[in-house]
């Protein structure tokens, strides 16, 4: 081989590296591109229990109880469907019924999903992009006010 084929092989090879590189990293970050999951995608089965994913959606009304040693317990709902929370911790001042929320952790075989981390929205026209358009999919949102009905 004369010197300007190494080089070009050098480069081509170099290049198809980089591209395999890159697409690799895609793949695995493929699965963790959504910011968080509805009460109806974990209702529905997609996760495996013990997989680690973020929860979104309102406070249900009426749903919070407090127990003891900062236990609390609440549901997750999207308007179709709610999932049981637990959490053992502070939860943020902003945080009530009604309000969005979004919850990191762990979905359990049993149904209830293992709160290590708890966000509550930041002001009062806050609620994640997603719980916005699920709601306004079913005919809970009200356009002008940015709030659910």
């Amino acid at each position: 081989m004369i010197r300007k084929q190494r080089r070009l092989v050098l480069i081509g090879s170099s290049v198809g590296v980089l591209a395999l590189a890159a697409g690799l990293i895609l793949y695995a970050m493929s699965s963790s591109i959504v910011f968080f999951n509805s009460p109806t995608d974990l209702a529905d089965g997609k996760l495996a229990p013990g997989t680690a994913v973020r929860l979104g959606g309102l406070v249900k009304e009426g749903s919070v109880q407090r127990g003891a040693n900062l236990a609390v317990r609440f549901e997750v709902t999207d308007g179709n469907r709610a999932i049981p929370v637990t959490f053992v911790g502070i939860l943020p001042d902003l945080f009530r019924e009604g309000q969005g929320v979004v919850t990191e952790g762990k979905m359990q075989s049993d149904g209830v999903f293992k709160a290590d981390t708890v966000l509550a929205k930041h002001d009062e026209n806050y609620m994640p992009k997603e719980v916005v358009d699920a709601l306004k999919k079913q005919g809970r949102w009200e356009e002008g006010s940015g709030k659910p009905k």
